[in-house]
């Protein structure tokens, strides 16, 4: 079983139907998609055997939907790579997953290109749109490669508690999974209809290509490749059906432009959201903005997009008693898995008490790459251990009252607080750092750093600005650093992050 067969599906049904479009302008009906990545990955064949991976170091482009098609229809797995990385977080990735083909927008092909053949098999670097990519699209379409349902198709590079990526192996018949469940939880889909990818095709837009393709939708690309609220009003008076995926502060900027109030925005079906808390007057604002459009979803890249959702109907269904618990909820279990609260020993909680989010079930990731002690812990008992807390109620409705302790979401990306500590700590200067998150109305939350520097030293907030900047991405680099004499901690000199979280409202 291939995930490819879901395009081939919509290009026999489907075959004249809008398939990808740059902003206003359709480039591919679902033959020529079809046809062109048949031939694509006939070539990719001549040189890697099923199974290889081939990465996409790619900011959102329309090449996006082609290359992995492509990759999927030669029995290959897929590695998509957060654009926003620094380059020595593209290099792990890159030499822990093995990848031997890497393609890479122009903006990303230099730092990319100067990794190859530095790295551990990776034998080529592409640059789409280049000269070697469109010579690859060169030849006959080939017959789509049979591979079992358990293979690999993605692996989903998501970070852990200890600030190393872990690759979630993510098979095609999790990813069918999730494709049935946003059908039978999310929302429905027509042919004709169209997903617009405002967040990064590398993580959850990008698994929402799969049920639109499933139905013959179209897969729009905004023209600047990201999220800008003016040009995605603009894209809704052209397309017809959207659907987009955001994270709960791209709702709330949509929500504030001007163009929010201007027209009642016919073009847009649909806007899911997740990947953080949705505040209540967030929510609020957005269906006054949009009426009742919005679905919620809760998922991890172990299991993607597909742990809970809260479809269009609960958030509309205002005459019910618990309206408003439930729109503070992330919904109930989707339906190919199974939902626990249970206790420190993975006993089974009832009704109305907090304990850790386990799920199992078809969209369950297989483990992580590489990696069999991190996946034995985290699936242990046949469950994923999401290390999130929360609660349900009697009708199934997950709250979620915490995340794993350590975890910041910042504009719905993870930010792990030990791997910016890591860094911090490289400093001459610093001799004990702790990191949190600070609730933010903006972002979520944004990083904090509370900084104890080494005996006899002095640091400006400006150096450990540049120490996070040549080793992180610069999303996660801390927003304020607090220097404090020392960090409290308990008997056993682990720092207290709950009473630091008590001094963020200290001036």
């Amino acid at each position: 079983m291939n995930i490819a067969s879901l395009f081939l599906r919509a290009g026999r049904a489907h075959a004249d139907l809008p398939a990808v479009a740059l902003g206003p302008e359709v480039l591919l009906s679902y033959g020529q998609l079809v046809r062109r990545s048949a031939v694509l990955a006939g070539r990719l064949r001549e040189v890697l055997a099923p199974g290889d991976r081939v990465a996409l170091v790619m900011k959102n482009v329309p090449e996006y939907v082609e290359l992995l098609l492509a990759g999927w229809y030669a029995g290959l797995t897929m590695v998509p790579i957060n654009a926003k990385l620094h380059p020595r977080e593209f290099a792990y990735i890159l030499g822990h997953s093995g990848a031997k083909v890497c393609f890479a927008t122009p903006d990303l092909v230099d730092g990319v290109g100067a990794l190859e053949g530095g790295l551990d098999g990776l034998a080529r670097v592409i640059e789409v749109g280049g000269a070697d990519d469109r010579a690859l699209r060169a030849g006959d379409p080939v017959a789509m490669t049979e591979v079992s349902a358990d293979g690999v198709a993605w692996l989903f590079y998501t970070s852990g508690t200890t600030g190393r990526p872990k690759g979630a192996m993510l098979s095609h018949r999790n990813l069918l999974a999730m494709t049935l469940a946003y059908f039978a939880d999310v929302d429905q889909i027509a042919p004709g209809d169209a997903v617009l990818h405002a967040a990064p095709m590398s993580h959850g837009s990008g698994c929402y290509i799969l049920p639109h393709a499933a139905q013959a939708a179209c897969q729009i690309v905004p023209a600047s490749g990201g999220f800008d609220p003016a040009e995605i009003f603009e894209l809704l008076a052209v397309h017809r059906g959207v659907t987009l995926f955001g994270a709960p502060t791209m709702v709330k900027r949509l929500a504030g432009h001007p163009a929010a109030g201007r027209s009642e925005h016919p073009g847009l079906k649909t806007i899911v959201y997740g990947g953080g808390p949705m505040y209540l007057a967030d929510l609020d604002q957005a269906h006054q903005a949009f009426g009742y459009r919005l679905a919620q979803i809760y998922g991890q890249g172990e299991s993607p997009m597909c742990i809970t959702a809260l479809n269009k109907r609960a958030h509309a269904d205002t005459a019910h008693p618990r309206h408003r618990a439930r729109l503070a909820s992330v919904g109930s279990a989707q339906l190919v898995v199974e939902v626990m609260v249970a206790d420190e020993v993975d006993r089974p909680l009832p009704a109305g008490e907090t304990g850790e989010v386990l799920a199992r079930g078809d969209s369950v990731m297989r483990g992580y790459w590489r990696d069999a002690e991190a996946s034995a812990a985290t699936l242990r008992g046949g469950w994923l251990h999401t290390g999130d807390v929360g609660v349900l109620d009697q009708d199934g409705f997950l709250t979620l009252r915490d995340r794993s302790k350590d975890l910041i979401i910042s504009g719905g990306s993870n930010i792990y607080p030990r791997e910016i500590e890591e860094v911090l700590l490289q400093h001459p200067g610093v001799g004990e750092v702790a990191v949190v998150g600070r609730p933010d109305p903006e972002w979520g939350e944004v990083v904090v750093a509370f900084v104890v520097l080494a005996a006899g030293r002095s640091v400006a907030a400006g150096d450990l600005d540049a120490q996070c900047l040549a080793h992180i991405a610069r999303f996660k680099r801390p927003k304020e650093y607090r220097f404090v004499a020392a960090l409290p901690k308990n008997n056993y000199g682990k720092v207290l992050k709950t009473e630091l979280r008590s001094w963020l409202d200290r001036p």
